[in-house]
């Protein structure tokens, strides 16, 4: 059978636009490409999945239509088309043209009008029909052969809904009656004003009952009070409503049936749009490794004869340094359109001739090669230097490791010398990799990725994209350099000429992307938290993770087995909820003892499989009324207690010293804040009893040391407190009071001793909650309380801390002025969204700006404290060693007859790392392993 599948398009990149909302996709030139991203995957899915024979996209134009003329105020009220969303659009239909896809669009008819008319064409031609869409008002077109097709969205699958599905949705007996349904409770977002009083469920009982809105209205008689009153005066605006949500099928469009076959374009067009919008991934789906680039010819890279290595300076390429405009239009550079001069520096002599020329520069630019992503079990291949742009040299290191570092030996002297600067990209990985070898590098550090960071937050800050969007130019991939057909060869084993040129394109592109960064930090006022906080930060947290910390692998295996009898017995309890016993793992019989055998709700959500959907959100929902979807969500949670870090710390111990080796991640987060890795730090549980065992088995590395946690108080009011310079919360801190329950005093007005438990749970919620911007409606879910005494909660601090509301007030307002926030230290987070005419993403950035500056500024705090502490510890010449950061936590592995001085030196160097309105607090605890010492 032929199968036509319709698309909503408006429906369908609204839905994408707002899914990545809090995470967008920002294209290196700032353009948000959520919409078209979300958009384009969901047609290439329902291409892949359900292979239309034929296939449509219809779009809305901006003409009036017959809704606007007939109803004035149609769509009036309906919130301002986010600016990101009008670049999309004809962004998406350029994709679709590209891609042979037919657009469909008509001035003075809406998507739905060309879809409903469509749809009921092509059902008459033997067709299936899928409107694929969101939006519920498509019910009234389904029929034997036509569908609504709602696509997965968060978490939930896909709905395909026939007649029987649709009235047994709405509770009526045809599909024709959801008109009604809509003309009674009208529709907010298109203004489609409905009879007040009127919503949907009871929409849905009346018409169940009266059949249509005409017999309704002429049986006002069975109805009682208010809602008869409403339906008695509001009679013609209710008929008109459904008029307004009636969808027209006879738009004068023509339906041609060859034009609609599916035969998908992927031709130059696409690629090029492809390119423009940085979708990487998708393109690679499309066209596979063909993508139609020119891969490098065979290397050009000079290995040069002895004495003639330095003779001559690279020559200048202008084609590397394009203007802005250029990015955009010229074609990308790559090794083979430029002039380059990289060498191989293979010999003892040619060595000593790179040193020496290396020994005469103020700066250079240094990359490591080698055979893993770890850097702590890393072995350097070779390393390659670049001192001007495009002249580059690799140094090959031999295999055996005791006659590669012999080699590492000969360029200690200028990685040593601390009057030379040193350009890298990632820098931590290369110092943690020439470490291993006892080289130890100094000197002014330039690390690209992190100059970028501060640059653009929230952008990528790879080497190879950096390239394409700042240099214009493309790098020779690691794949590509070492793929042969499908397989991947070691890096030792890729010819010596490919890895000069791979190598030596890395230093010359990363110090080419110095000097455009350079400038730019100074431009925009960035140098000092560069130079002061981020640079320094590189080898404090480099010594950290080279350190490690010592797990109790005894203590976990013992804790697993204890785990694993609590799972059981949680087991047993849904077992005994459900009646039987079954596979809980198992999502699908999960489903039908949920919903088939219990009936826990009348109609349960289904995935895009058709299994029901069992996922945390809907146990939560579950779980207040029914206990077996607790006592899952209990079992679920122990699981993964056991197998995400009980069971998974011991793998992550490294072979070489026994010790877990986490990484940190500098340039992740947009506020500031470290993240890691391989363990994920900031993810070991804290706040349940269970969760917090595992810190148990953090212990010290040798009987000589004890575990030290210092941690900051409060840090995030202090810093609001610091910010808004309110009187009452300065006080508080300044007197040493518990700030939750003083302000439990101030917004509840009783005195301090009378402050009971729930009255600072409150307090507590609400001024974090405060701090994150957070609304009524999120301070309600919170507490579990009505939302009219959240807002009078939010009113009473309000009240109480007027310096906190006239702050956040200035904050926004600012931001509004410069789209951007700022940190103690200047660290920028952008707010592309603060002034768009869409309420809810200006929430969104509104929030934002309240928030990043307090949660990053805590961020830069911890960061300045973490370098005071690591300058101590190497001129102090202690044993004691800075081992994890876990948020505003730093956790010591602390050699005992020192105990005492730390504990009074890094407090103090923690409290004196940034001088506040207000004193901070750091708490800190000793013991034999990390829970006792928190």
């Amino acid at each position: 059978m032929k199968k036509l599948f319709l698309l909503d398009a408006m429906a369908l990149i609204y839905r994408a636009h707002f899914a990545l909302s809090k995470n967008p996709r920002i294209t290196s030139k700032g353009l948000n490409t959520s919409a078209v991203f979300g958009f384009t995957n969901t047609l290439l899915e329902v291409i892949a999945k359900e292979k239309p024979t034929h296939l449509g996209i219809a779009f809305d134009t901006a003409a009036p239509t017959f809704r606007h003329t007939a109803f004035e105020a149609y769509k009036a009220q309906r919130q301002e088309q986010p600016e990101d969303i009008t670049v999309a659009i004809p962004l998406v239909k350029r994709l679709c043209r590209a891609m042979d896809i037919p657009v469909l669009e008509l001035d003075g008819y809406e998507a739905d009008d060309i879809i409903g008319t469509f749809a009921k064409i092509a059902a008459r031609r033997d067709f299936q029909v899928y409107m694929m869409t969101p939006d519920k008002d498509y019910g009234q077109l389904v029929e034997e052969n036509i569908f609504l097709y709602k696509p997965a969205f968060m978490g939930n699958g896909v709905e395909v809904l026939g007649p029987k599905e649709v009235c047994e949705k709405w509770g009526i007996q045809r599909v024709e009656q959801v008109v009604d349904i809509l003309g009674l409770m009208g529709d907010a977002v298109d203004n489609i004003p409905g009879i007040p009083g009127i919503g949907e469920k009871t929409a849905a009982k009346l018409i169940a009952e009266f059949d249509t809105i005409e017999n309704l209205l002429a049986n006002t008689d069975k109805l009682k009070g208010k809602q008869k009153e409403n339906v008695v005066r509001y009679a013609e605006q209710g008929l008109m409503s459904k008029e307004l949500a009636k969808i027209n099928t006879q738009v004068p469009l023509p339906f041609e049936e060859e034009h609609l076959k599916v035969h998908i374009t992927k031709g130059e067009e696409l690629k090029q749009l492809l390119d423009e919008l940085e979708f990487r991934t998708i393109k690679k789906r499309l066209f596979g490794e063909e993508s139609g680039e020119e891969k490098p010819a065979k290397p050009t890279a000079k290995t040069a004869a002895q004495g003639s290595l330095f003779a001559q300076p690279a020559p200048e390429q202008e084609a590397h340094e394009p203007d802005g405009e250029f990015l955009h239009t010229k074609e990308k550079q790559n090794i083979r359109t430029v002039a380059v001069d990289y060498h191989t520096v293979d010999t003892p002599e040619l060595r000593r001739q790179l040193i020496r020329f290396l020994a005469l520069q103020k700066v250079f630019c240094f990359d490591t090669e080698t055979t893993s992503e770890n850097a702590y079990e890393a072995e350097v291949v070779g390393l390659s230097f670049c001192y001007r742009k495009g002249e580059a040299f690799y140094v090959p290191l031999p295999e055996n490791r005791e006659a590669a570092a012999a080699v590492l030996q000969e360029f200690q002297e200028v990685f040593a010398n601390e009057k030379i600067g040193k350009i890298g990209q990632n820098l931590k990985y290369d110092l943690i990799a020439l470490a291993n070898y006892g080289i130890e590098v100094r000197g002014e550090l330039f690390d690209t990725m992190l100059a970028h960071y501060l640059i653009e937050p929230e952008g990528r800050h790879g080497m190879d994209i950096m390239a394409e969007n700042y240099l214009n130019y493309k790098t020779i991939s690691y794949d590509e350099l070492t793929m042969r057909g499908k397989k991947q060869i070691p890096i030792r084993e890729v010819p010596l000429a490919d890895l000069t040129e791979y190598a030596a394109e890395d230093a010359d592109i990363t110090f080419q992307l110095q000097e455009k960064f350079a400038p730019v930090l100074k431009k925009d006022g960035l140098e000092v938290l560069f130079r002061e906080v981020e640079m320094p930060l590189v080898q404090v947290l480099a010594d950290m993770e080279r350190a490690g910390v010592r797990i109790d692998t005894e203590a976990l295996a013992a804790y697993s087995k204890e785990l694993e009898v609590d799972i059981r017995a949680a087991e047993q309890r849904v077992y005994a909820d459900a009646g039987e016993e079954f596979n809980i793992g198992s999502p699908k019989q999960l489903g039908q003892i949920l919903f088939d055998k219990l009936k826990l709700i009348d109609k349960p959500k289904k995935t895009a499989t058709g299994q029901y959907a069992t996922g945390e959100e809907i146990l939560v929902q579950l779980a207040p009324e029914h206990p077996i979807a607790q006592h899952i969500l209990d079992f679920r949670q122990l699981q993964k207690l056991k197998s995400t870090y009980v069971d998974a710390l011991p793998q992550l111990l490294s072979p070489k010293d026994g010790l877990i080796h986490t990484t940190y991640n500098q340039a992740v987060a947009a506020t500031g804040r470290l993240s890691s890795n391989n363990p994920n730090l900031q993810n070991i549980p804290i706040r349940t009893d269970k969760g917090r065992e595992i810190r148990r088995a953090f212990v010290p590395r040798s009987p000589d040391f004890v575990l030290m946690s210092a941690d900051y108080s409060q840090i995030e009011l202090r810093i609001m407190a610091s910010f808004s310079k309110d009187e009452s919360m300065i006080e508080a801190f300044r007197q040493k009071r518990d700030i939750h329950a003083a302000t439990a005093a101030k917004i509840f007005k009783v005195p301090i001793e009378k402050v009971d438990s729930e009255m600072r749970r409150r307090a507590k919620t609400a001024n974090f909650g405060i701090i994150y911007g957070i609304s009524a409606f999120g301070l309600a879910q919170r507490l579990n309380i009505p939302r009219k005494e959240a807002t009078e909660l939010i009113n009473a601090y309000f009240a109480e801390f007027p310096a906190v509301k006239k702050y956040m007030d200035e904050v926004v307002q600012l931001a509004h002025e410069r789209e951007y926030v700022e940190t103690i230290l200047k660290r920028r987070r952008y707010l592309r969204d603060i002034n768009s005419r869409n309420f809810t993403q200006r929430g969104f950035a509104e929030r934002n700006a309240i928030n990043a500056p307090i949660q990053g500024s805590a961020a830069d705090l911890i960061k300045i404290a973490m370098i005071k502490i690591h300058n101590w510890l190497k001129i102090s010449g202690l044993q004691s060693k800075m081992i994890l950061q876990v948020h505003d936590e730093l956790v010591f592995d602390v050699y005992r007859p020192e105990q005492e001085i730390m504990q009074a030196k890094v407090k103090e160097l923690m409290e004196s790392a940034f001088t506040l309105e207000v004193p901070l607090e750091v708490e800190v605890g000793v013991g034999e392993n990390w829970l006792e010492a928190h």
